[in-house]
């Protein structure tokens, strides 16, 4: 982890406080992630993946992984002291890769995501010089693509497989799962 990037952003006006995460935030952040989109938990917000995807969407070894590899963080934002969404950022050289997008249930559907990627991509442009961010979705979600697209991610039309046959991203419920390459400029 970069030491710059190890300082807190506290933003008044939200009530959100972002920090990088650390080895004991593991379990939290599992459990976070899990309640977004997998399982009946995960359908009390929209980005469910309960109907395309049953099993784990991480597990404690992957988020750890996220947190200790170099070039990798995992913002973690809190809000009065309880921490409700992460996200993964890591340096690909031009540009960052958005991933790990993680918001609590009961808080989806009222502009949390938008602060967050907001503060991700301006971390990302500070932290690394990133001139770009992309991120993978997965293709048949065009909710949640349509959703970046409005905050100015395009969709490049380039894909890559789902790795069915590992239990480790969850297992397929259908046979036509691919992931789809969204990039935005950072200005």
């Amino acid at each position: 982890m970069d030491t710059a990037a190890t300082d807190t952003t506290d933003t008044a006006a939200t009530g959100l406080t972002f920090r990088d995460a650390t080895v004991a935030d593991v379990d939290t952040l599992v459990a976070l992630i899990e309640s977004a989109y997998r399982g009946d938990a995960s359908r009390a917000g929209w980005t469910t993946e309960a109907d395309i995807l049953d099993g784990q969407r991480t597990d404690p070894e992957g988020v750890r992984a996220v947190i200790e590899s170099p070039g990798s963080r995992l913002l973690t934002v809190e809000r009065d002291g309880r921490v409700v969404a992460c996200c993964q950022l890591e340096h690909r050289g031009d540009h960052a890769y958005f991933g790990m997008f993680a918001v609590s249930p009961a808080l989806q559907g009222a502009g949390l995501g938008k602060l967050i990627i907001a503060e991700a991509e301006r971390q990302a442009r500070a932290t690394w010089g990133a001139r770009e961010m992309h991120m993978t979705v997965i293709s048949v979600r065009e909710d949640l693509i349509a959703w970046y697209e409005r905050r100015g991610y395009r969709r490049t039309g380039t894909t890559s497989p789902f790795p069915y046959g590992d239990e480790r991203f969850g297992i397929p419920l259908r046979d036509d799962l691919e992931f789809e390459l969204l990039v935005k400029e950072l200005a």
